[in-house]
């Protein structure tokens, strides 16, 4: 059996609790919950994962009847499956959290640009990031009412928090980013 990736663990987690998905109600869930702390696979990424998670009898399917060109299939954990997301959740070493954060990068090569722009890219993330706020905080709100997504709406809970974090952040870089271009109009150098 190939390793699973953490995109296949993500799938098969959706999976867990015990609704046959399709490969399009994966991705609309993993955009209602996912994306908030994970990220959201494309369609693409789902429907491999579901094949390679099919061949290793983590999965089965079933073609059902469509008014679609194409058949639909719907897929379901199997009890391997389970007890292999079982244990990795259990025996998985704690990795760090991947960070490629486009907008620090951006200001960290700030010498390449002057700041009006810098400052529009950092109010631009923030604006997003008030608003991620705002669409978890409606999602852990559908989720509390769902017995079964106890741990999702922890998460979420989590992800709302992470987002006010990241839009108060922004809000400091701003200030910071004042600082800078006040000192240079001053002729001082900033810290």
């Amino acid at each position: 059996m190939e390793p699973v990736s953490p995109t296949a663990w993500a799938v098969l987690g959706l999976l867990s609790f015990g609704r046959e998905l399709s490969g399009y109600d994966l991705r609309k869930w993993a955009n209602a919950s996912l994306r908030f702390f994970y990220g959201s696979p494309a369609m693409s990424q789902i429907y491999r994962e579901l094949r390679r998670l099919e061949a290793s009898g983590y999965v089965a399917s079933r073609a059902v009847a469509s008014d679609a060109p194409r058949r639909k299939r719907l897929y379901r954990i199997l009890p391997a499956g389970r007890d292999a997301l079982a244990t990795w959740l259990r025996d998985a070493p704690v990795e760090p959290p991947v960070l490629k954060h486009s907008v620090a990068l951006r200001v960290w090569l700030g010498h390449l640009s002057d700041p009006v722009t810098l400052r529009q890219t950092v109010e631009e993330h923030r604006a997003f990031a008030a608003r991620m706020v705002e669409d978890v905080a409606r999602a852990r709100a559908t989720a509390e009412h769902e017995p079964a997504w106890t741990y999702p709406a922890l998460v979420e809970r989590w992800g709302e928090r992470y987002w006010a974090g990241e839009r108060d952040a922004a809000d400091a870089m701003l200030v910071d980013l004042d600082r800078v271009a006040a000192d240079a109009a001053t002729g001082r150098r900033s810290r």
